[in-house]
């Protein structure tokens, strides 16, 4: 079964970081562009980074660019979001993405005192 499995998050302080994972199975990783989505309480889905199949093209909306970085290892199939300089305003359910259709199940992050 084509699946996505998020990992890495949590509750974390102002300016600290996190790096979240997702794990890929059942399909050939390496063939399509990942992407990591977010939705806060009350707020809709947002796209937050995106990577080309190979990782040779990345974009990141504007909010984080200069924080976050979204690599990907193909050899492992899974895809990572590194992110520094957290704010209270990043948390929320962090969402890994295939192309334009399957999702992850999602995962928690709390930037908080």
């Amino acid at each position: 079964q084509r699946q996505l499995v998020e990992s890495g998050g949590g509750l974390v302080q102002p300016g600290g970081s996190l790096r979240l994972s997702c794990a890929a199975s059942d399909f050939t990783f390496g063939y399509y562009p990942m992407s990591w989505y977010r939705q806060a309480p009350g707020k809709e889905r947002e796209l937050v980074a995106r990577i080309s199949s190979t990782g040779d093209s990345t974009y990141y909306t504007d909010s984080v660019k200069g924080r976050f970085t979204i690599s990907r290892d193909n050899v492992k199939n899974t895809v990572y979001l590194q992110m520094n300089s957290l704010k209270p305003e990043d948390t929320a359910i962090y969402y890994c993405r295939r192309g334009d259709d399957i999702w992850g199940q999602g995962i928690q992050v709390t930037v908080s005192s």
